[in-house]
């Protein structure tokens, strides 16, 4: 759209302009090639004098940037906005120029800066899912991977188990600081329930073991997995470089194979030091660790059908426990159930959620109670009514003694 009169031409929509020789700003079209760089805005001419000639352009370009960067809004809103502005174009246009906003906003959030670490001072770790099994009684189990690394020597480690529950974390980590020979000043984990409840609060049995141990708890920001990059790395090389292709009888050949693995890359050229793990590995100076005896603590009240509910499974308990409350501990391999201060039964942890595990001599107890009370004859409530009229009888003695 277009508006002139005398020296003042003002055009309002799609045109093409160059100032100067076109070195600060030229928009053109060239058909034969499919270049159009033509532009959406507000384009004003002015001649106030003889051989004066003032030009000045105000692009959409920067009012729709301006917009999403400061909302985000969606191509549509914007397209709302700009067309009582004098915007001719279409909705696929604004999108494919806003399409270029969010790819570099995208490029700019995959930014990273490599973080290398001091000797001693970091390791990471993190958990990964690897598949579901059936096991020898035919009970179909999940297989998690634990993985760490030391930043600076890139000392890896896995171990393979059936649960990523708190204990299993502990010992898996444990074991991974007996493998290294001990422990770095910090460790860095994603968000995991089993670290960090919530914002500021780290789950307290696994606070109470990075305490006795001597290192401090490290979480990265919330969907910036990057910033554990090498155990990132190390995860994918777990999953293609030893578990692809291979076959293992079961979860302790697993991890028999697996360390014999760690054995042989620790003792390779890394691919970014340029130097080999081990040989690295004395420079670390980590810290002695201690022994941790893992036991998780939770009180419930057992069912009146003689189990207990725990994590999504059952467990049987003795009928005297039945309708009262215990103390469950939880070791990662073994439940103790308690009543009171006795032990009253223990149980291997569930492979997997939604199982009763059950001891044969509580069913038949109870099955032996809920039959005898059944059979147990109740008391009959009774009374009496005589409708009879009885004397007292007093010895003649009474009354001799009165006279």
């Amino acid at each position: 759209m277009k508006y002139a009169q005398d020296d003042l031409e003002v055009t309002v929509g799609n045109f093409y302009e160059q100032f100067g020789q076109g070195l600060a700003f030229r928009s053109y079209e060239e058909r034969y090639l499919g270049v159009d760089n033509a532009m959406d805005g507000l384009r004003v001419k002015f001649r106030p004098d003889t051989g004066i000639y003032l030009k000045g352009i105000i692009s959409f370009e920067d009012y729709v940037r301006g917009r999403w960067e400061e909302t985000a809004l969606s191509g549509v809103r914007i397209l709302e906005e700009i067309r009582g502005m004098g915007y001719a174009g279409s909705v696929q246009t604004l999108r494919r120029f806003l399409s270029r906003f969010r790819g570099e906003r995208r490029r700019e959030a995959r930014l990273t800066v490599r973080f290398e670490t001091p000797p001693g001072k970091q390791a990471q770790a993190d958990w990964a899912y690897c598949g579901r099994f059936e096991d020898a009684c035919g009970r179909v189990i999940p297989i998690y991977a634990f993985v760490m690394i030391l930043g600076y020597s890139r000392m890896r480690f896995v171990r393979f188990t059936t649960s990523m529950t708190v204990p299993f974390l502990i010992e898996s980590q444990m074991s991974a600081f007996d493998y290294f020979g001990g422990a770095p000043e910090e460790v860095l984990y994603d968000n995991m329930k089993q670290v960090k409840l919530a914002a500021g609060q780290f789950h307290p049995l696994f606070l109470d073991f990075a305490r006795t141990e001597g290192f401090e708890i490290r979480t990265h920001r919330v969907r910036r997995p990057r910033t554990k990059g090498k155990v990132e790395r190390s995860v994918f090389f777990v999953r293609d470089n030893f578990l692809n292709g291979r076959s293992f009888r079961d979860i302790d050949d697993l991890n028999a194979q697996a360390l014999a693995w760690a054995d042989r890359v620790n003792g390779a050229v890394h691919g970014t030091t340029g130097k080999i793990p081990k040989e690295l590995l004395p420079e670390e100076k980590l810290q002695k660790i201690v022994p941790y005896r893992v036991v998780e603590r939770t009180p419930r009240r057992a069912g009146f059908d003689g189990f207990v509910a725990y994590r999504r499974s059952k467990y049987s308990v003795p009928p005297e426990a039945a309708g009262r409350e215990v103390m469950i501990e939880d070791s990662g391999r073994t439940i103790r159930i308690r009543l009171g201060d006795m032990i009253i039964t223990e149980h291997e942890v569930s492979p997997r959620p939604a199982m009763e595990i059950a001891h044969p001599e509580h069913v038949t107890a109870m099955w032996s109670l809920t039959l005898a009370i059944a059979n147990r004859r109740s008391p009959i409530p009774s009374w009496k009514l005589t409708f009879q009229d009885e004397v007292e009888t007093r010895p003649l003695s009474v009354y001799e003694g009165a006279l």
